[in-house]
């Protein structure tokens, strides 16, 4: 079986120069964990996922202990890193050089990468263009239902 025969085609997309705003907007409205970049024609360029997100705003440890110490002071950086955030390009966060897959990739090749590097999603590309995407779940209904 390869990783054509069980990858989605509705990857969950959003276009390079998107703000962080409209890439959390998506992972909300989704519920993807992980967001496929890419260029006007559909051409693959990397992947953004919501631990990259959440931890662009996240306030170091410095900025703490600096702010007072407490989880008031924490979250209160939290809110207005994010708000100084929002409207700035997802691009300097997305990973550029994910491990990807082809659609002629054996369905086992999928099911190691996932199990081994603890991935739940990845990109399914071919020619340089997103073609689809391919999940744990995927992997686990091509196989069960062989």
């Amino acid at each position: 079986m390869k990783v054509r025969d069980v990858m989605s085609i509705n990857a969950v997309r959003i276009l390079a120069g998107a703000s962080l705003r409209q890439a959390a907007e998506m992972v909300a409205f989704s519920g993807a964990s992980d967001l496929v970049v890419v260029d006007p024609n559909n051409g693959f360029v990397g992947v953004l996922s919501e631990g990259d997100m959440m931890r662009a705003v996240l306030p170091k440890m410095t900025e703490v202990i600096e702010a007072g110490g407490t989880l008031a002071d924490t979250y209160q950086l939290f809110e207005e890193k994010g708000r100084q955030l929002a409207d700035q390009a997802i691009d300097p966060y997305v990973i550029r050089t994910p491990i990807t897959l082809s659609p002629e990739d054996p369905l086992q090749k999928a099911a190691a990468i996932m199990v081994s590097k603890q991935i739940r999603r990845l990109p399914v590309i071919a020619d340089g263009k997103l073609v689809g995407t391919i999940s744990r779940a995927d992997v686990c209904r091509g196989v069960l239902n062989a």
